[in-house]
Parts: structure tokens; C-alpha cells; sequence
């Protein structure tokens, strides 16, 4: 987590001395030091509090997964990867697919996640990220489908907390769009006793090919890329009587303790706003702050991911 050396008006003081008295202030009366800050428009970590911290994306990070993903914001870091599986699809959707969404905080993501016990916080962050992933739309269920009625792919959606330094919901959907838009999906073909599997590379080269027979249907003919549409992202802001920080580092949400996240389409509708008690009123003024992309809260930036012609949507820093 990012820390101030120094008061916001306190000048260029390198003195041992006065950075313990100022580090001994900031842990014995954290609302008061970062009220300091506060009262010149900027924050511990010199962010202006419109400002959200430096993005970044990696796809491809699990070599073992069909699709992955790493996430950073600021420090706060999220892996996430796809398996997947032939399974029968269920009677009432036959020609579709399932995505299966878990969501981890281990210990060593923060100290306050202990050995042993869940992070209370991890089962609010999954029901959150497969509420987003359902209500967007970015994927089509049907894309999963290797033939009706008889076989489609389970694909398996595991995102874990590296470090949890504010916004974890922001960085786990970002993760979990990046996973899915790397997600390849392997060929299918049929074994001797009539069972779905997917191809292994040797057995690629062979379906390809083999005869129609050998394959369901051309959902699994091939190796192919799932095709997303409108593409969720999240924006988490904390609100501390006037003043509202985009982004916020855990140490801010952990202080401020109002927090709310609004979860946009990559068309600029709503999907979500989420906002767990805390003190402050969200009025709908402050709602159409976060959720105005004319402000750069929640400016979308298109980009290329890798050398695929899939575009994924990334917050821009302000």
C-alpha cells in the first residue's frame, strides 16, 4: 500500500525523526490524517481524489488454464483463470453452456484475511462479479454448446486476491473479462464408448482430419475464441461527507468505510450499484458523478488484446 512521508504542506523534511511522528499519526489516528489530506484536494498517496491509480492487464499468465488473466490496480492485484469441461446441458436449456464463478482471498492478500478462516468480504466480491458477468450479457451461453441436447462446455471461472489494496471488485470483473476474452476453447471429439471429450494436441491434428463423424457439431470442430459482447467494468468510489475518491486504496476504505461501486456496460449503461451501509447518504447527485463519462470516472478506453481481434474495455486513468 502506497504511504505519504509527509504531511501535505510539511515541505521536503527527510528527518528520521518526523517520519516516525508522522507514521505513529497516521496509525494512531487514521481518520484525522487522511482529514489532512483531505482538506487540500489530494490524498496519502498524492493522487488527486478523481484520480484513479495506473491499470494494467496481462493475458495468458496460467499455461495450464484455456484462459488467463492478471490484473493490477496500483497494488491491488487479481489472477483470474478458465477451465473448462463437456458436460450435458440441462433439459430446460439444452443448446446452452454454464459459467461457474469462484471468487478467493487467500492470507497472503492481506493481513487482515486470516489461515482458516473465509474472508467475509470474498462471498460479497463473488456474488457481485456473477451478478455483473449474468446481467451484462458478455457472454452467450449458447457460444458453449457443442450439440444440443447432448454435450456443451462448463467453464470454470477462478479469480484470486494477490493483494488487496482497495477496489477488489474493480480488479476481479477486470480480470475475469480478460480471462474470458483469452479463453481458448479446445476441439471435442467422440471416444470409442461414445464420450465426449476434448482433443488432446494429438488428437487435434487427427480430427482435423478425420471424417464429420468424428466431431458433434462445428462448435467443436475446431479451436476457437468465445466472442464477448458489451463487456461489464466497475468503478468503486468512497464517499467521506463532501469529498468523494475514485478508487480507493484499502487503507481509504477501510476509514472512510462508505463505499459504493457502480458497474457500467461498455455501451455506458447501468448494470449495477452496489453500495454496503456505511455512513454516508448516496445522494443521486454523487451517483451521476461516478457514472458520467464526460468527468472521467468511468472513461472506457478500447484496446487490443494481444494479437486478437477481441476488444476488451479498461478504466483510463484520470
Amino acid at each position: 500500500m502506497a504511504a505519504a512521508t509527509g504531511a501535505p504542506a510539511g515541505g521536503g523534511d527527510d528527518d528520521g525523526g518526523r517520519e516516525m511522528e508522522i507514521e505513529a499519526f497516521r496509525r494512531l489516528y487514521p481518520l484525522q490524517f487522511i482529514e489532512r489530506f483531505l482538506a487540500e484536494n489530494i490524498r496519502p498517496d498524492a493522487r488527486r481524489l478523481d484520480r484513479a491509480r495506473p491499470t494494467s492487464l496481462s493475458l495468458g499468465t496460467v499455461p495450464t488454464a484455456d484462459g488467463s488473466a492478471l490484473v493490477k490496480i496500483g497494488n491491488t492485484t487479481m489472477l483470474a483463470g478458465v477451465k473448462v469441461e463437456v458436460m450435458t446441458p440441462a433439459a430446460e436449456f439444452p443448446d446452452q453452456g454454464r459459467i461457474v464463478i469462484d471468487f478467493q482471498m487467500p492470507p497472503i492478500c492481506s493481513p487482515l484475511v486470516r489461515p482458516g478462516r473465509p474472508a467475509e468480504e470474498a462471498s460479497v466480491i463473488s456474488e457481485q462479479l456473477s451478478n455483473a458477468l449474468t446481467s451484462s450479457g458478455i457472454v452467450d451461453l449458447r457460444e458453449l454448446s457443442i450439440a444440443a441436447g447432448k454435450a456443451a462446455w462448463m467453464a470454470y471461472l477462478d479469480v484470486y486476491c494477490l493483494d488487496a489494496d482497495g477496489s477488489l471488485l474493480d480488479a476481479a470483473l477486470f480480470a475475469s473479462v480478460g480471462a474470458l476474452a483469452n479463453l481458448d476453447i479446445p476441439m471435442v471429439s467422440v471416444t470409442e464408448e461414445g464420450k465426449v471429450v476434448p482433443a488432446s494436441a494429438s488428437t487435434e491434428r487427427q480430427v482435423s482430419h478425420a471424417t464429420k463423424d468424428s466431431v458433434l457439431s462445428s462448435n467443436g470442430a475446431q479451436r476457437r475464441q468465445l466472442k464477448l459482447r458489451k463487456m461489464p467494468v466497475a468503478l468503486t468510489c468512497a464517499l467521506y461527507k463532501r469529498y468523494l475518491l475514485v478508487d480507493p486504496t484499502a487503507e481509504e476504505e477501510l476509514v472512510l468505510r462508505t463505499i459504493i461501486t457502480v458497474i457500467l456496460d461498455s455501451s455506458g449503461h447501468l448494470i449495477s450499484f452496489y453500495k454496503p451501509g456505511g455512513e454516508a447518504v448516496a445522494m443521486t447527485s454523487t451517483v451521476m458523478v461516478c457514472v458520467d463519462p464526460p468527468n472521467g470516472r468511468t472513461v472506457l478506453q478500447s484496446q487490443s488484446i494481444g494479437c486478437k481481434n477481441y476488444r476488451i474495455f479498461s478504466r483510463k486513468p484520470l
